[in-house]
């Protein structure tokens, strides 16, 4: 079934010649992920191609988050669309401090137009944490991050127009930062996108400057979207045919499309079910017990000194030891809270499973 790198094979055709489209999009959205620490200088402005030739020569200190990114890297580079497009103002910081994972690029088009790509939650514990902090909180860092770059990228380049995406949590943060901008800065936005981002509280989304953008808002799932349901969304959305499975449909990899276009689907049961439940879960369980439960999670996971969740297999034994060790140490009603919570989602969930698991797919 065929894929971005389909799309690369068939239309390598120069953006001035055919109008960008929301394949185009979806590639610059995962260029934010790409591992640019120490090839970009701050205010220094390549093409992707040189970019790819630094990375080659000098190799990186970035993280590589998916192998895929390494295998489209060269692809973009070395073609007639994509390699000779600009990419500046790269920024990529994690502050353990103020709880903060946030990643963005700035991609300059032959059209005259600007993409500002917003990196969604790497594999860092903090990322994790703060993506969680939404369930609870009206703004996160990285939002208020992502509002700054954007205002800053709209000043520095002031006429051209603007599109602005990400990935994930990505494109939260491009929903969030266009909805926030000045009035004349939202004029000049042509499209926001969303590419399988979580949505917001009743707070953002009845404010005045988020009613304005999303008309321009638009939103892409998978068919067992859960990522991108969570919270609320008032935007247009898209569904889109995946060949994984569950979960793994967040990969943007896996997601099918046939010429410029998404191939379109229809939600599964499944994401049906898992919305519901988490939706039902966040009504019965009040803000702080969220804030409390999710403090406390990764107080647990804190206490094994890793950075990065995939680090949470080595040495297994050792670190789910340290664990157990700190959920002991949890005062009495911190333990208390965390139980309930916990009990209420599988309460939650094996209601729904009664009520709909003969129709989940």
């Amino acid at each position: 079934m065929p894929n971005i790198f389909d799309y690369m094979n068939w239309r390598d055709i120069d953006l001035e010649k055919v109008e960008f489209n929301e394949i185009d999009n979806l590639i610059l959205s995962r260029l934010s992920y790409f591992p640019f620490d120490g090839l970009i200088n701050d205010e220094e402005k390549i093409t992707i191609k040189e970019a790819y030739l630094r990375y080659k020569s000098l190799g990186t200190t970035g993280r590589i988050l998916q192998k895929e990114d390494i295998d489209l890297f060269p692809v973009l580079a070395n073609s007639i669309r994509f390699g000779k497009m600009y990419i500046t103002k790269y920024i990529n910081k994690v502050d353990p401090i103020l709880e903060k994972q946030f990643s963005a690029i700035t991609i300059l088009m032959p059209d005259g137009t600007i993409y500002v790509s917003y990196r969604g939650t790497d594999t860092s514990i903090i990322g994790w944490k703060e993506d969680l902090y939404m369930s609870f909180s009206d703004t996160v860092p990285s939002q208020l991050d992502a509002k700054a770059y954007l205002e800053y990228i709209s000043k520095k380049f002031k006429n051209e127009p603007l599109r602005v995406g990400g990935h994930s949590k990505g494109g939260n943060l491009a929903v969030y930062a266009s909805a926030f901008l000045e009035k004349d800065i939202q004029e000049r936005i042509i499209n926001v996108y969303n590419n399988d981002g979580p949505g917001f509280s009743d707070k953002v989304i009845n404010t005045n400057g988020y009613n304005n953008i999303v008309k321009k808002v638009n939103t892409y799932i998978p068919q067992t979207s859960i990522i991108g349901r969570l919270l609320n969304h008032k935007e247009k959305t898209t569904i889109i045919k995946s060949t994984s499975l569950g979960i793994m449909q967040h990969d943007l990899y896996s997601w099918q499309l046939l010429g410029d276009k998404f191939i379109k689907a229809d939600l599964t049961t499944s994401s049906e079910f898992i919305d519901k439940t988490i939706t039902n879960w966040l009504k019965e369980v009040n803000v702080e017990q969220r804030k409390i439960f999710i403090d406390s999670l990764f107080d647990i996971l804190e206490a094994t000194n890793v950075k990065q969740i995939n680090e949470m297999t080595n040495k297994w034994f050792t670190n789910a030891k340290k664990m157990i060790k700190t959920y002991k140490n949890l005062d009495k009603n911190t333990k208390e809270i965390m139980s309930k919570t916990l009990s209420e989602l599988f309460r939650i969930g094996k209601n729904n499973i009664m009520i709909n698991a003969p129709k989940i797919t």
